[in-house]
């Protein structure tokens, strides 16, 4: 047997990524697979985004850049975190790199230590423990209620809180459950944080995708000392479908973004000089077509919560944000078997919430047409119907 890493035989594969696959491969064999498994945007890449990366290409920004970032991007991406998110970073406190995942695993590799523990309210995306682990440290999981919201409350978490907590982990709008956390609730949290003094890691890539009239909160924007403790992460994925185009970025304390700059420097180096330029050219246009995926995605999480309150065996916390519908399916047994039974009877490709830690739960995505939502949605309750 070949001798593994002992940090990488504990790293699970991705549920999502996998079923995602899979659906794909029905598809390609002729099955009428209605894809619900999707943690991307269905809408293309914009077009002058499409036209910045061909003139880089033409003009030759084929080549290295430094590994942070090329600096007229990290200085659009600085203008950005200051004019929505109210955070005022220079170009030096800002790594990009190879999506949000990679700026989130370069600032756990960093921040975390082997025997740290790092707090991961659940429900949680599927990747954070699995980057926690790679670091050497422990993720403790705070499971939140459904009379919260599924949200972490400032009481839950300091009680998890020990003299071993390193980092919170805190992801809003979430994924899976698209739950938003209110400025008032941030800063509960933040007092906690900085009481123990520990690290936050804000994850906030579904920031765009808000479908409530409270404008979003970025925790390090409250107050200047919760902002020398937090590592902002967000990218241009979701706000602007460009998923495949690999660029997230992480802006914190410049003596951290140092550190991360020094890990990427030997591990990825610079993220794809293509894609920075499409980056540069999406954070500087008007943001018209932004809010008008915005206002679809709302109108899609309308149509689905619509049609899932048909199904009385089947319940959810309504989404205030991303794009996921996290419905509880414990009637019907283990998820992972729910999901892969839906998947092989139904054609309807789901996410089971095991992975995300909240067994008995489904992630629904409606990332996909109206068309598309009705007819999943009745294939599930169709198999619910048979299923009692």
């Amino acid at each position: 047997m070949t001798r593994i890493n002992s940090r990488i035989r504990t790293v699970l594969g991705s549920t999502t990524l996998a079923i995602t696959a899979r659906a794909k491969a029905l598809k390609a064999e002729g099955k009428d697979v209605v894809n619900f498994a999707a943690g991307e945007p269905d809408f293309d890449t914009p077009d002058h985004i499409k036209t910045a990366a061909v003139e880089a290409i033409n003009t030759g920004f084929t080549k290295y850049t430094p590994s942070s970032g090329a600096e007229d991007l990290r200085l659009a991406i600085a203008a950005k975190l200051k004019r929505d998110n109210g955070l005022d970073y220079k170009a030096g406190e800002i790594v990009v790199g190879c999506g949000a995942k990679h700026a989130i695993f370069n600032a756990i590799m960093v921040l975390c230590d082997e025997g740290d523990e790092v707090i991961i309210p659940a429900p949680y995306w599927v990747s954070y423990p699995e980057m926690v682990k790679l670091a050497g440290a422990t993720p403790k999981f705070v499971m939140t209620r459904r009379e919260d919201g599924l949200r972490i409350t400032p009481q839950a978490l300091e009680k998890a809180i020990t003299p071993k907590t390193r980092v919170l982990i805190l992801n809003s709008p979430s994924n899976p459950t698209g739950m938003v956390y209110s400025r008032k609730e941030l800063e509960a949290i933040a007092q906690v944080c900085l009481k123990k003094d520990i690290w936050v890691i804000s994850d906030d890539i579904y920031e765009k995708l808000i479908y409530t009239n409270e404008p979003f909160t970025s925790i390090g924007s409250l107050n200047k000392d919760i902002f020398q403790r937090t590592i902002t992460v967000n990218g241009v994925s979701k706000a602007y479908a460009m998923t495949g185009w690999r660029i997230g970025y992480a802006a914190g304390p410049a003596e951290v973004m140092g550190y991360m700059k020094n890990l990427q420097d030997h591990s990825t180096s610079n993220p794809t000089s293509i894609s920075q330029k499409a980056s540069l050219a999406a954070l500087n246009a008007p943001e018209d077509g932004v809010k008008k995926m915005c206002q679809t995605f709302k109108a899609r999480r309308d149509l689905m919560t619509s049609l899932v309150d048909g199904i009385p065996q089947i319940s959810y916390i309504k989404p205030d944000g991303a794009f996921y519908l996290f419905c509880d399916f414990s009637k019907f047994g283990p998820c992972a078997d729910v999901a892969k039974r839906i998947l092989d009877e139904m054609s309807v490709a789901v996410i089971p919430g095991d992975g995300f830690g909240a067994e008995g739960w489904i992630r629904l995505s409606f990332s996909t047409s109206e068309e598309r939502i009705r007819e999943g949605i009745n294939r599930i309750r169709t198999w619910a119907g048979k299923n009692i």
